[in-house]
């Protein structure tokens, strides 16, 4: 996720990381490219290129710009429910960490400890990837067997918090907690299921692949028409604004496409390395354990 200073208009007018531009700058300077040739040979009567009529032109143009919005508000639904579940887990751990305090403190640390592990884990299955989580290992009571296996397991996330709601049914079955408390804490851990089964559904299931790769096809036939349509209109200015309207419309495809996957490591995706990293450090904070330091963020990027 890019963190930058949006007060200062003209960093934000010339900046290169973290934005679209690297990601469409091959197709608009081809753009850019068939303009200026197109410019170059009308100018010296070489070629006689037909325009393209205004009325197909504009009729495409409008279509185009309705299913491209369409798109983003879909990507960008998904990107933003996907920071809804993820803010969730925050606050779920946070109630977990201030109700558990009936139990016994061995046991309140091992739920806190799976309860980062199962948020470790969560990101790393989001991610399709197999961080370092070692260091839980003396505070989760798994033997080694059962959690050297957890990276190969077709759902860790789940079996820890099946491993919760085990412990939590031993202590309300040996009198250590009431049903009030049982019920309360068992709510929080239903509520981290509901969570990670939200963002696999955001994670297996993507917008329509047919969908995406017509409106992809539409873009870059637009782009391509695009100097053929206006260049008799415009003379010099046909590179200059063929340039400023591909942008527009090659950048909102390559965004909405970066959007649609939320859970990722590009540029714009969610902060889930650093969301984890909160959840460590207020548990361990209200555990009393040393606190790891903050992620910062990376030539302006928080992964």
């Amino acid at each position: 996720m890019i963190i930058r200073d949006k007060n200062n208009s003209l960093s934000l007018l010339f900046a290169w990381s973290g934005t679209i531009l690297p990601k469409v700058l091959g197709a608009l300077l081809c753009v850019v490219l068939i303009s200026t040739l197109l410019l170059y040979f009308s100018q010296q009567h070489l070629i006689h290129f037909p325009q393209v009529p205004a009325i197909g032109f504009t009729i495409f143009g409008v279509i185009l710009s309705i299913f491209l919005s369409f798109r983003n508000n879909a990507s960008y639904e998904r990107w933003w429910e996907g920071r809804k579940l993820w803010g969730a887990l925050i606050a779920h751990s946070r109630h977990i960490s201030r109700d558990s305090q009936v139990l016994d403190a061995p046991a309140r640390r091992v739920l806190m400890y799976r309860v980062m592990l199962f948020s470790h884990l969560l990101r790393d299955r989001l991610r399709r990837e197999h961080q370092d989580f070692s260091s839980y290992i003396d505070h989760v009571n798994l033997n080694q067997d059962e959690f050297q296996a957890l990276p190969s397991h077709l759902n860790a996330a789940q079996l820890v918090l099946e491993e919760i709601q085990a412990d939590l049914v031993h202590q309300l079955k040996n009198g250590n907690i009431s049903d009030i408390v049982y019920q309360g804490l068992t709510q929080h851990i239903v509520q981290l299921g509901n969570i990670q089964a939200g963002c696999d559904r955001i994670a297996s299931t993507p917008l329509p692949f047919a969908y995406s790769v017509l409106l992809h096809r539409a873009v870059y036939v637009f782009c391509l028409i695009l100097p053929f349509s206006l260049s008799q209109s415009l003379g010099l200015w046909t590179p200059l604004l063929v340039a400023m309207i591909a942008y527009l419309v090659l950048g909102l495809d390559a965004l909405s496409a970066e959007l649609e996957e939320p859970f990722g490591r590009q540029d714009n995706d969610l902060a889930l390395d650093s969301i984890v990293r909160l959840v460590e450090r207020e548990m361990r904070t209200a555990l009393g354990d040393a606190i790891p330091a903050a992620i910062t963020a990376q030539r302006n990027n928080l992964t």
